[in-house]
């Protein structure tokens, strides 16, 4: 292999050119650390040309996975580019959407929009209210969800039950169905992009989540199912199942006491949210004709749901 002279001065051995992230422990192998310009622009450039004039819309973006995902976004077409960023707390949303278009410039336009997916009626209203640039979507991220509790039959509590089921699959089915006929008008039977983000816990269920795994088993199962109904079209579904996650998924679970939310991840090396919206964005950033179908990942230390290394402190 023949290497450029700086390159050659820098790397003594040809081992050295390749590394395992420091950045992340998720289980990604890089590319060599030393890649010609020209192929770097031209895959950055590839994705940012497949994304551009095109409106994106993502659940629970006022933080963790579904914040990262619209900076990601931003970061990689900010030339032409359109957000809609939607959460209950819209004072949030607006804070990030003037960080975005501080940090890329105008040419990602964000349009914060104030929304409960877990109300039926806010969802069926959605769409009508937007404003015309931004109703013609092409990428939902369904990413709203979130956990309540640890608490084991028969004393899980029905307030608990209902708040995980109206977000986690009323809601996520129902924002499916307010943006699918937009997809739907499209040429070749339609077009667009559905990503839902479900869970381990909806592949391996466990003691203490039984309600969470359910819903992210039911979210498993809707999108497979809707994959094979629109097998006719050009509509991509697909699911990124992240394991553990540092974000505000834990505070919520315990009911906002940090000190226990904070000990789920003592001793471990968790995901961050932006590594989960790297991905979200790759799978709506291949050629049309590729759908990244399922996806899990791992931090390092994770083999399963309840299979992780804590490190002894």
């Amino acid at each position: 292999m023949l290497l450029p002279a700086a390159a050659r001065l820098r790397y003594k051995s040809f081992s050295q050119l390749f590394k395992t992230s420091t950045k992340s422990n998720a289980r990604f192998i890089l590319a060599p650390l030393f890649t010609p310009p020209s192929i770097t622009r031209t895959m950055s450039s590839a994705v940012a040309k497949r994304l551009e004039g095109k409106t994106v819309v993502i659940t629970g973006a006022s933080s963790g996975i579904g914040r990262s995902t619209a900076f990601e976004f931003a970061r990689t077409a900010p030339k032409d580019l359109k957000l809609v960023l939607t959460a209950r707390r819209i004072d949030t949303l607006k804070q990030i959407a003037a960080d975005i278009v501080a940090e890329v410039g105008e040419g990602v336009k964000v349009l914060p929009v104030q929304l409960d997916v877990s109300n039926p009626e806010e969802v069926k209203t959605f769409v009508g209210k937007l404003p015309e640039e931004f109703r013609d979507i092409n990428v939902l991220v369904n990413n709203a969800g979130l956990v309540k509790g640890l608490a084991r039959a028969p004393e899980i509590a029905e307030e608990d039950i209902n708040i995980m089921f109206n977000t986690n699959v009323t809601g996520l089915i129902n924002m499916t169905q307010a943006i699918l006929p937009i997809f739907k008008k499209r040429p070749e039977g339609g077009a667009g992009d559905i990503i839902n983000v479900g869970s381990i816990a909806g592949r391996e269920p466990y003691p203490g989540g039984s309600i969470y795994c359910a819903t992210k088993a039911a979210v498993r199962s809707f999108t497979d199912a809707l994959r094979k109904e629109l097998i006719a079209t050009r509509i991509r579904v697909m699911e990124i199942d992240p394991g553990q996650v540092e974000t505000e998924f834990s505070v919520v679970r315990f009911y906002g006491d940090k000190a226990k939310a904070d000990a789920v991840y003592a001793g471990c090396e968790p995901l961050t949210p932006d590594d989960i919206a790297e991905v979200v964005v790759f799978v709506a950033g291949r050629r049309e004709n590729v759908v990244i179908a399922d996806t899990l990942i791992f931090p390092s230390h994770q083999a399963g749901a309840g299979i992780l290394h804590k490190k002894s402190t």
